[in-house]
């Protein structure tokens, strides 16, 4: 029997892990984790990460042949393929401070592997990590394998949070990148044979580990390359009366460039865009092309100055000062589906309001209060160390109150930031909300999801990102 191994039980490792189980009865899949209370909640009924379908996978196969465990060492030992998916900070001091990524967890997970196993494995790089980090992985296993022969794969993910089990079960791709050697093309082979259970031939592409590594930072720098483009044209609109909803469907409706990835919002966020991107601005650096590190920061710009822009256009709208206003914030996820909040542009949002004193009330269905309150206090990059390094307990943060209810966080507030596209925030009772508010009622759509028309109708003055302003917003007050 073959024996699976992932090393790291967050949003990629268990999924993944769960859908290799349901999908190869035969293999028996253990996903370890250092971290107690993670592994606890894997083997509960609430799980640690929300996303849709995950539940029914996991509960299907735990206890069969899929196993969560503490115990990283005994795992390891035993598996012929092990997959590592810990995480790959930015550093936040040191050389390449801000941009590199810091593989500290990626080495001692290497080293430990070195010094458990008593057998050949082949080691899957799983979480995204800079290009060359396999050949860092491989000194430290070569130099430390007691005679032990380890083939390095790289495999790195693509899903996408709020879909990442409709993703695993259908990819559109499986990359799978080795040495183009003997061993390396029969490791290669060893996972393709794992994949093939669902997956067909064809989705299955096999490159070499540079190519495998690139394309990981390539594909999430040119969707977010995507967004900054539509949300900069989104600038444009606004101060010519466009529409960025025609301008993107019109865009998209060329074949060449298609639909997807073209909605203006308030910037993107996620644990991986921002990250994979900085990196790659570091390694062009350290590549001797500044031209094009110089190209990529651009995309991270673009989001920094969306986020900043539509702060701006709440302050300015409210006589310029939102001190001491109540002003509701709907959804702090990053985006719908997913509890996830790492990077979310809302975190920002609210930062910059409570820059100005505003006294914020959010509501997030998915997202607790706890997690709300650790992200407005913690600093950049902190969010990505393992738990024990973050602040203990998030900080008492004056002016925010975290409610559990859409029409509870709208009462008395001078305006509404809707900052996440939550399905229910398209049906919310406007009406029910406009009469319960402070007047003038202000509505700032960070997504798009909002009538606009009908929402001037019942009196809101709005502002959604990259729609023709209302007199309000060309300074003349109706």
């Amino acid at each position: 029997m073959v024996k699976i191994c992932c090393i790291g039980a967050g949003y990629v490792g268990g999924p993944t892990m769960a859908v290799i189980a349901l999908k190869c009865p035969e293999i028996e899949v253990a996903v370890v984790d250092i971290s107690v209370p993670r592994i606890n909640a894997w083997n509960s009924d609430q799980l640690p990460i929300f996303e849709p379908g995950l539940d029914e996978v996991v509960k299907q196969c735990r206890g069969k042949n899929l196993f969560f465990s503490t115990d990283v060492e005994k795992h390891v030992s035993e598996a012929d393929i092990v997959f590592v998916s810990v995480n790959t900070p930015t550093k936040t001091c040191g050389l390449g401070a801000g941009k590199a990524a810091d593989l500290t967890y990626w080495e001692s997970a290497a080293r430990m592997i070195a010094d458990v196993s008593k057998s050949s494995k082949i080691v899957v790089e799983k979480s995204t990590v800079p290009v060359k980090t396999a050949e860092a992985i491989e000194k430290i296993l070569t130099h430390n394998s007691k005679g032990i022969s380890f083939q390095i794969l790289s495999n790195p993910e693509f899903l996408a949070e709020g879909t990442a089990i409709i993703n695993l079960l259908n990819p559109d791709r499986v990359l799978i990148g080795g040495r183009e050697t003997l061993k390396g093309k029969e490791a290669i082979q060893m996972l393709e044979d794992v994949y093939a259970h669902w997956v067909p031939k064809d989705r299955i592409i096999c490159t070499n580990l540079w190519s495998a590594e690139l394309s990981k930072l390539a594909a999430n720098a040119f969707l977010a390359q995507r967004i900054s483009s539509v949300n900069a044209m989104s600038a444009l609109c606004e101060a010519t009366g466009a529409d960025i909803t025609q301008v993107s469907y019109a865009v998209g409706k060329d074949a060449r460039i298609g639909p997807k990835f073209l909605n203006a919002s308030v910037g993107f966020g996620g644990s991986c865009f921002q990250k994979d991107i900085l990196n790659l601005v570091y390694i062009c650096e350290c590549n001797g092309l500044p031209v094009v590190a110089n190209y990529w920061k651009q995309v991270i710009k673009l989001n920094d100055y969306q986020k900043t822009r539509f702060v701006n256009q709440v302050v300015s709208s409210m006589f310029n000062t939102v001190a001491d206003k109540k002003i509701t914030v709907l959804g702090f996820a990053f985006k719908k589906d997913t509890g996830d909040t790492r990077e979310s542009p809302a975190i920002d949002v609210c930062k910059g309001l409570l820059g100005d004193k505003a006294q914020l009330s959010i509501y997030d269905p998915q997202v607790s209060e706890d997690q709300i309150k650790r992200d407005l206090s913690m600093s950049k990059f902190d969010w990505d160390h393992p738990a024990h390094l973050q602040p203990p307990s998030p900080i008492a943060i004056e002016k925010v109150r975290v409610v559990r209810d859409a029409y509870e966080a709208t009462k008395d507030a001078h305006a509404l930031c809707i900052l996440t596209e939550w399905e229910e925030f398209r049906t919310l009772d406007y009406k029910r909300i406009y009469e319960n508010m402070q007047k003038p009622a202000f509505v700032f759509d960070g997504r798009n999801i909002v009538n606009v028309k009908r929402l001037r109708k019942i009196g809101f003055i709005v502002y959604s990102i990259g729609k023709p302003l209302d007199a309000w917003h060309h300074g003349k007050p109706e």
